[in-house]
């Protein structure tokens, strides 16, 4: 396959499934991959039909180079509405194929199709892709591996081979109803059964041995794991038995090295580890499990890292002693390592002065019962679990943000989302004032001027006493984490702790339970950027709004023009 071109293009099929193509920009058709018709997946004892890219779950690795351009037409055959977003990826002055469902596009409906232009800036490292559309992402997910440059290598020695490690979630029912149920009564959704590594739930759960993902390793040798969270509402904690974990990049960005016995990581976000096999010849559990607050899916999941040569395997290889679920020391100790490299091959630009200040809580909420048989709403006291970012719980339009903002279309979103909250308390007390349950409910965004530099501080909350960390994303960018802390942030000292030397270049931050973190970035890449929780119920229930990131003053600082063909809603 010809990843080396400056420009491919890549054909998905939705069915019950999607098949895959690779199209050089000759046009020249390279064969397609399992062209099937159906897709059965057997996991837990039990089988069904998923929605997968090229009958693969996950879907197959996307190849590329620094710098590229991917094109990628995708055709739903399926029953269900559908959109790709490319996770990571900044999208320059091209939000038309960002991905999200009535914020950047409406829906590719079945039997339709749609073309994305994935174009890749600084990024290398690892990102993923996948569905942005409902919960359909559970399955339609994958890998996308940033090479650096042609004639230019990693700022590590060359790993002896690259593997990707994928966590996911397994759902015996169907998924797609799962969340359409809770939003229908305010409950919240089921949790996942099984938690998986590449597919796989692994030995400790039933019927799911045979499967369970092995990396065969040789003594001595390198390898480079590119570790994405596609779990849909679990933070893990990941772990090999005796072994040491070395990592080197963060979101499509490389960092300082960390040694570490584990990693955090958060939904959405990549990480890429370096795994040296320098332990006695066996096999070795790789496993993962959740560091969570309230709701979550407390099994683990396990891969095996096993050795090349000729030896007697135990019956059970060795288990790694994961931190406690609820271990936020691990936490914070793991993560305030993250630093970027910030060298003369790998520079960076932190706003030292900022133009634009956002102050934007994040909380857990209910909605009164919209039924007048109130005992049909399950959430607490019979109202309708929600959330909101600034108390504004996010509605989505019946057309795409995008299209009605570049197009002038009025009544579809209102520019006034708050750049602070509006009403100011104790946000991580122990007891909460009952004026702040209840969010209002609209579709706001918030316009920046281009070019301008932005700091945002985002304050996690107690409401409903159901304080966990909130995994936010935004598109369009990656940014720079330059703080965080417990408590309710003080913007008289703890700006004075930021760090404004070589803060992480991420797209993704944990915004810790009863705390904060602040983020900055220049507002320099025009269009409409959708930014949300990552915890996939959170996101359904509301916690999200929008960016406008207005154009410059030149055809090469503006929005590229729409594409011919775009999807009606």
């Amino acid at each position: 396959m010809e990843f080396r071109k400056k420009s491919l293009m890549v054909e998905f099929v939705l069915l019950q499934f999607m098949s895959l193509f690779l199209v050089s920009m000759s046009r020249r058709t390279v064969p397609s991959i399992n062209w099937l018709k159906e897709t059965s997946y057997t996991r837990l004892c039990s089988t069904k039909k998923i929605i997968t890219v090229n009958g693969q779950f996950p879907g197959p690795a996307l190849h590329l180079y620094k710098g590229d351009i991917l094109r990628v037409n995708v055709y739903n055959g399926g029953k269900y509405n559908v959109t790709l977003h490319w996770h990571g990826v900044k999208q320059p002055r091209n939000p038309w194929s960002d991905g999200p469902e009535y914020i950047t596009q409406c829906p590719i409906k079945p039997g339709a199709n749609f073309t994305y232009e994935i174009i890749l800036s600084t990024e290398e490292g690892t990102l993923w892709w996948h569905a942005h559309s409902d919960w359909s992402r559970a399955t339609v997910h994958g890998a996308i591996f940033v090479y650096p440059k042609l004639g230019t290598t990693y700022p590590f020695p060359k790993p002896h081979s690259e593997v990707p490690i994928i966590l996911g979630s397994w759902y015996k029912g169907d998924v797609m109803l799962n969340i359409k149920t809770a939003l229908a009564t305010g409950a919240e959704p089921n949790m996942s059964d099984a938690l998986t590594i590449n597919g796989q739930p692994g030995d400790l759960y039933p019927c799911s041995k045979q499967g369970t993902f092995k990396i065969m390793v040789d003594y001595g040798k390198t390898y480079l794991l590119r570790i994405i969270n596609a779990v849909m509402n679990e933070e893990m904690f990941l772990k090999v038995a005796h072994h040491k974990l070395r990592v080197v990049g963060l979101d499509g960005a490389y960092i300082k090295p960390i040694k570490t016995n584990y990693i955090l990581i958060t939904p959405g976000q990549t990480m890429d580890v370096l795994l040296t096999a320098d332990q006695s010849s066996n096999s070795y559990y790789m496993a993962a499990r959740a560091f969570a607050g309230i709701t979550y899916d407390n099994t683990t999941t396990t891969a095996i890292v096993q050795y090349n040569g000729n030896y007697t395997s135990p019956a059970t290889p060795s288990f790694p002693n994961l931190p406690d679920y609820n271990d936020t020391n691990a936490v914070t100790n793991f993560i305030k390592k993250f630093k970027a490299l910030a060298n003369k091959d790998y520079p960076i630009d932190v706003p030292k002065t900022i133009d634009t200040h956002l102050t934007i809580t994040i909380s857990m909420n209910t909605l009164p019962c919209v039924y007048s048989n109130t005992s049909l709403c399950e959430g607490p006291n019979n109202t309708m679990l929600s959330a909101s970012l600034n108390n504004i719980s996010f509605v989505q339009p019946d057309m795409d943000i995008l299209q009605a903002y570049y197009r002038k279309i009025g009544g579809v979103f209102m520019p006034n989302f708050p750049m602070e909250p509006s009403y100011v308390f104790n946000y991580t007390a122990d007891e909460m004032p009952d004026n702040v349950l209840n969010p209002k409910k609209g579709t706001k965004a918030r316009i920046l001027k281009y070019n301008s530099t932005v700091e945002i501080v985002l304050q996690g909350t107690n409401v409903l006493q159901s304080a966990e960390d909130h995994p936010v994303h935004l598109h369009g960018y990656s940014f720079y984490l330059v703080g965080r802390g417990s408590g309710n942030f003080n913007n008289k000292t703890d700006p004075k702790g930021y760090n404004l030397v070589d803060p992480p270049e991420v797209n993704m931050v944990g915004v810790p339970k009863k705390g904060w973190a602040a983020i900055r970035f220049r507002a320099d890449n025009p269009g409409v950027w959708f930014m949300h929780c990552h915890l996939e119920r959170h996101s359904s229930w509301g916690m999200a709004t929008v960016l406008i990131v207005e154009n410059g003053g030149t055809r090469l600082t503006s929005m590229k023009r729409p594409p011919r063909q775009l999807n009606p809603c």
